[in-house]
């Protein structure tokens, strides 16, 4: 077998990558505080969001820093967080928390609901913090693309919540692609078989509900249009809801979509076409699907052709491949990969791992040397990245334009069967007035970036 490692897409990746480096100027920390003290000093950090996923997060970046100050709303999930941080300041909102304690905050991690990501993370960067935001970055493209220039313009490192990025089954993906080991890709199918909806629980909205008094509804809300407080908004099921949310595609693109975002370079899709079963967006629109397919056309980029992503989220699956032996168990959570030349099937946050299918093929290949550093863990590669003033593996402008491809499929989602025509380079899809108002919706008062 004839072996070309240092293909064009990997020459182009590593290009923008050098590119991307030279363009972002950041400064350690130990520079800015004039040299005073070591790269390897504590950073203090604050959490924004702390319960829940929050709470890993805070877990994850507590070993050899300080954690100076929590932030939850929703004081009653965030307790137990709380209670292991008793020498963290508490607050319930983060623009006070920063305008006491701006000073002594070097990072933030931004854990809350997403509709709530892009102004905690804005006020963060703002003040010239690092930020660590979980996945999906935004609630829409113009909030993905505002988080982008800020973070480039105040010089801070950034890192988006998506952990499989820091995974060896995601690097071992990208070498064997760039290897050929599968040819040239065309096709790929991906999605999540989890199910982020509310549709069951649309007839319930017009009970009344008092508001918890461990919970500020007000600032819950954050920038979202105000309505009553239901208790099937939260804890957690508000994945399920628009308002909120980002549904089972924004909760899982991240992830899946991560391996062949990085490997083939996808950048941003021409166009994108949801199909939906058994939901009507004019009624049933203040919830998700159960399940939908969206596809994705990529155009040709150097030397690869066009591909196209089709993704299944929910009750929609990925299709069996019919490479797949009949005793192997089929990819539910994770992707299916097609080249001209073979198959590659992987699961999500690097579990699953990485396999050529069928196995007879998997054991014939003669797998490349390792060319990408391995990371020994993602908020690890975000602190250090942070103390070496250099870029984290999957920061805003990386993690940014993969989350832009979930939003464009929650728009398509909102006009199913409509294939929208996108131009990534203006910001909008050129046919479609109606899909352009979902780009930027309005904000409630006094919570703009």
């Amino acid at each position: 077998m004839t072996r070309n490692r240092t293909t064009l897409s990997r020459r182009s990746f590593l290009a923008a990558a050098g590119s991307l480096t030279a363009g972002l100027s950041i400064v350690p920390r130990h520079v800015v505080a004039g040299g005073a003290t070591p790269p390897s000093e504590k950073l203090n950090i604050a959490g924004i969001g702390v319960g829940g996923m929050g709470a890993a997060d805070i877990n994850a970046v507590a070993a050899n820093n300080n954690i100076v100050a929590l932030c939850d709303v929703d004081v009653r999930h965030s307790a137990q967080t709380f209670k292991k941080f008793p020498n963290a300041k508490q607050y319930r909102d983060f623009r006070k928390m920063f305008d006491e304690m701006e000073k002594s905050i070097d990072a933030v991690v931004v854990a809350t609901p997403d509709h709530t990501h892009a102004v905690a993370a804005m006020a963060a960067i703002k003040r010239g913090k690092h930020v660590y935001c979980e996945k999906p970055l935004a609630h829409s493209v113009h909030e993905v693309r505002q988080l982008m220039k800020a973070a480039q313009e105040h010089k801070v490192v950034t890192q988006l919540g998506n952990q499989g990025h820091s995974s060896e089954t995601i690097r071992q993906f990208c070498e064997w692609i760039w290897d050929g080991a599968i040819g040239k890709v065309h096709t790929i199918h991906a999605g999540c078989a989890g199910v982020n909806s509310g549709i069951d629980n649309l007839a319930r909205l017009k009970e009344q509900h008092a508001v918890p008094e461990t919970l500020d509804w007000d600032l819950w809300l954050g920038p979202a249009q105000f309505r009553p407080y239901h208790p099937v908004y939260l804890p957690g099921s508000w994945r399920g809801w628009v308002p909120f949310g980002n549904g089972t595609v924004g909760d899982w693109v991240c992830h899946v979509v991560d391996p062949v975002f990085w490997a083939l370079d996808l950048g941003a899709p021409s166009s994108i076409r949801a199909e939906v079963k058994d939901y009507d967006p004019k009624t049933q629109g203040d919830a998700f699907p159960k399940g939908e397919k969206i596809t994705f056309e990529f155009p040709a980029k150097d030397r690869r052709g066009p591909i196209t992503m089709h993704w299944y989220s929910g009750t929609e699956r990925i299709p069996r491949p019919p490479e797949l032996e009949a005793d192997k168990k089929s990819v539910e959570t994770g992707a299916v990969v097609i080249g001209d030349k073979g198959t590659i099937t992987y699961g999500s946050h690097g579990a699953g791992g990485v396999r050529i299918i069928p196995e007879e093929k998997m054991k014939a290949y003669q797998q490349p040397e390792k060319q990408l550093p391995r990371v020994k863990g993602h908020q690890s590669d975000w602190l250090q990245a942070i103390r070496d003033g250099k870029k984290a593996g999957s920061d805003f402008s990386y993690g940014g334009p993969l989350t832009e491809i979930a939003m464009l499929g929650i728009i398509a989602i909102k006009m199913p069967g409509t294939k929208l025509e996108w131009d990534a380079q203006n910001t909008k899809f050129t046919n479609s007035q109606e899909a352009n108002q979902y780009v930027n919706p309005p904000c409630r008062a006094g919570w703009t970036l």
